[in-house]
């Protein structure tokens, strides 16, 4: 029998459909709002500047799908859609075929059907998807005696040109604003120079994870692969954070802490290490305020390097530059330091800057552990 008409589920289904036309919230920050206006201002004002100048007149219809391509060069850059590539690889497709359809199909509404459908064949192909360059296409087809007068010289002037000087604004302006682009993940070279994937991305969702499922979605998704990875590796450490964030720095660190002063001979700093099984000292002044921190590694570079160096002060091995911590520092803050960035031990400092303990690897192993309810032996 069919289903009887339910009124208050068709009613419930009406208002989730309608949900849909909600607009998602924009996480974009104030600052990147205002870049986004100010980038946009610039690079069209001076795109449309110097095109003038070549040629001697204003020309309205150019400045439509520009107007475009700014808003994704300078609203969102980190965009696969916003890349160099896209803008100049896509605006010139679109305009060849846009070109090629007004002069080869009589109907002008069905040459820029063809026109923008060619165009999205070949910019998938091609790697070069830019939605705006569907605007050159059908500006190819509808602009008028003064375009179609351009014929295939349409490509180069205006769209050739018009896509490069403002794609060369956008890259100075970007980069000029501390934003990365052409965007590019950071690199995550693991410490060892290996092929080995870092540690943090050896679990959980994995890259091959991820463009597994990728592939058996089949869309094209708005965002990198590689920010997408990094976007999912942060959130399983905030989700780590909520797990164990009631576990500070101060909880787990040695606070009987051997340290060195830098004018001790480095002979003594190593007489140190062997008698302490450990592996590194933070270097202290008086008031044991941190001034560096000489490890196992720093005798073996020497060692390797500039022998004389072992035999003189600790000054002269310390690495001065040095990765630190609060005592109320959640450990999970620490966790993809120690996993990804090769570290070992991390001093403690309280606000004064004076060593008040020391964090090492195995004490952030056993507090995980401890924390997921894995017995471990002493």
């Amino acid at each position: 029998m069919p289903a009887a008409f339910d009124p208050s589920r068709s009613f419930a289904d009406a208002r989730a459909w309608l949900r849909t036309f909600v607009p998602m919230p924009i996480t974009a920050s104030r600052r990147e709002r205002i870049k986004s206006c100010v980038g946009a201002l610039l690079g069209l004002f001076l795109t449309e500047w110097i095109s003038r100048q070549f040629l001697q007149g204003f020309n309205p219809w150019f400045i439509a799908p520009m107007g475009a391509s700014a808003v994704l060069l300078f609203g969102v850059p980190a965009s696969p859609l916003a890349q160099p590539w896209a803008i100049v690889g896509g605006n010139l497709v679109a305009a060849t075929v846009g070109v090629a359809c007004a002069q080869w199909i009589p109907d002008p509404g069905l040459a820029a059907g063809v026109a923008v459908a060619g165009a999205i064949v070949l910019m998938f192909q091609l790697r070069c998807v830019h939605p705006p360059s569907g605007a050159v296409a059908v500006t190819a087809v509808f602009g008028g005696p003064a375009v179609h007068a351009l014929g295939f010289g349409f490509v180069v002037m205006p769209v050739a040109i018009n896509s490069m000087l403002l794609l060369l604004t956008a890259l100075a302006f970007n980069n000029v604003t501390r934003r990365r682009y052409p965007h590019r993940p950071p690199e995550t070279a693991t410490p060892h120079h290996t092929r080995d994937a870092p540690p943090s991305k050896r679990l959980g969702v994995t890259r091959a994870d991820l463009d597994a499922v990728l592939q058996a979605r089949g869309e094209f998704l708005d965002i990198e692969e590689d920010d997408l990875e990094a976007i999912l590796v942060a959130a399983e450490l905030r989700a780590y954070s909520r797990r164990f964030g009631e576990v500070r720095c101060g909880d787990i660190m040695s606070r009987d802490v051997v340290a060195v002063r830098p004018g001790q001979l480095a002979a003594d700093a190593a007489a140190l290490l062997t008698r302490h099984h450990i592996k590194a000292l933070p270097v202290v002044d008086r008031q044991r305020r941190l001034l560096g921190i000489v490890t196992q590694s720093d005798f073996f570079r020497a060692h390797r390097v500039n022998s004389r160096r072992v035999n003189g002060a600790v000054r002269d091995l310390m690495t001065r530059a040095v990765v630190t911590a609060r005592a109320d520092q959640p450990i999970v803050d620490l966790a993809q330091a120690f996993s990804d960035g090769g570290l070992h031990h991390v001093p403690v400092l309280d606000p004064g800057r004076r060593v008040v303990g020391m964090v090492t690897q195995s004490d952030l192993v056993a507090a995980l552990l401890h924390n997921t309810g894995v017995a471990t032996a002493d």
